[in-house]
């Protein structure tokens, strides 16, 4: 008997922990029976439109898709040079007597700048034109003796008279080069860069003692990133600030790039040029580059809306309170948004929060509608 109530109060404590969670049978219907009706009598106070979310429909969040083009900003470290520029070299070697190198003067082309000792070339030159008057006399000499009827003037002592003259003029002609070599002109016009060569300097062949600029415009070389390389092929203009101007940003236009990727760096080489007709920059500044780039209007989501399986990314959309699964590819991301290619209608409405727990022909019912916007 004592077992007997035993289990009468066990099975009693049971039902009253059960009543106390889940309530007792019955309650949920005269819970909504006792709701307070609204002024039109169709659902309860403070229910969903159209009485309440459909049976079983999943309650989401969705966003209009927006078509926007994504911006790529690449950034680089790049060196100037001059557009053209060139070396003033020595022909020969020689003892200097006369300079004009002072730097960064303008000089035009051909203009002198050194004069070497050229005493043996002029003497030279002095024998050469002897030479040549006296082979240039032979010869008018045996034209007369042949008009006049003398015999004696065979046609190959007149050939070989001939080529005498011919010979002396040829070495009058290596004189005079000989003696032009001694005077060192400007190869091109520009400013004269620094010189260390004095009047009493002895220099050799082919020695550099110079360099002119052309600096009118700059070509500024850097390097890009292996990404860059499909950026490259459209864009057309860079940025280039330097520190000696702060806040001023020159436009330049890109030349040409490498045609192959460096096997140590990873990047391809570009070349831009710039404006420089004020003369303010010199070569050999350093840059900072910008290349900006913007590309056709691309369907742009939060990142959120994007979900991953096996067969790829895909976002949930809308389809008249039904779930679609619509494939998609991620082109570019930044920030909290991600650009993609898809067949997609521009403005349709996609789930942005709640996707993950869709099924393809899902019930949806759209709660609130993302307000942030993409970045432009």
């Amino acid at each position: 008997m004592r077992k007997f109530v035993s289990l009468l109060v066990a099975v009693g404590l049971l039902f009253g922990a059960y009543a106390i969670t889940f309530g007792l049978p019955g309650t949920d219907a005269t819970s909504e029976a006792a709701q307070p009706q609204s002024a039109a009598g169709g659902r309860p106070a403070g229910g969903p439109p159209g009485g309440g979310r459909a049976r079983g429909a999943t309650s989401v969040v969705t966003t209009a898709l927006e078509q926007r083009p994504y911006e790529v900003t690449l950034y680089a470290t790049g060196t100037a040079s001059s557009l053209r520029s060139a070396d003033v070299v020595t022909e020969t070697a020689g003892t200097v007597v006369e300079t004009r190198l002072t730097a960064n003067r303008d000089v035009e082309q051909g203009e002198v700048l050194v004069r070497l000792d050229a005493r043996t070339q002029e003497l030279n030159l002095e024998i050469a034109r002897a030479n040549l008057q006296q082979a240039t006399d032979t010869v008018d000499r045996y034209d007369r003796l042949r008009a006049g009827g003398n015999s004696t003037i065979t046609d190959v002592a007149q050939s070989e008279a001939r080529v005498a003259q011919q010979l002396a003029d040829a070495e009058v002609g290596l004189a005079e080069v000989a003696l032009e070599d001694r005077t060192i002109r400007a190869p091109i016009s520009g400013r004269l860069g620094l010189s260390e060569v004095e009047v009493g300097d002895i220099l050799g062949a082919n020695d550099v003692i110079a360099t002119i600029d052309q600096t009118e415009t700059l070509v500024v070389e850097f390097e890009l990133p292996e990404r860059a390389i499909g950026v490259l092929g459209q864009a057309h203009e860079v940025l280039v600030s330097t520190s000696a101007f702060v806040g001023r940003s020159i436009t330049g236009e890109i030349l040409s790039f490498d045609s192959r990727i460096d096997a140590v760096t990873r990047s391809v080489t570009v070349k831009a040029k710039i404006d420089n007709a004020e003369r303010i920059l010199w070569p050999g500044m350093t840059f900072a580059v910008r290349l900006l780039h913007e590309s056709e209007p691309l369907p742009v989501l939060p990142s959120t809306a994007v979900t991953w399986s096996r067969m790829g990314a895909a976002v949930w959309v809308d389809d008249g309170g039904t779930a679609v699964r619509v494939p998609i590819t991620i082109l570019y991301r930044k920030n909290e948004f991600v650009w993609v290619e898809a067949d997609i209608a521009d403005g349709a409405m996609v789930v942005t929060e709640g996707a993950q727990k869709l099924r393809d022909g899902a019930k949806i019912t759209a709660v609130g509608a993302e307000t942030e916007k993409a970045p432009s």
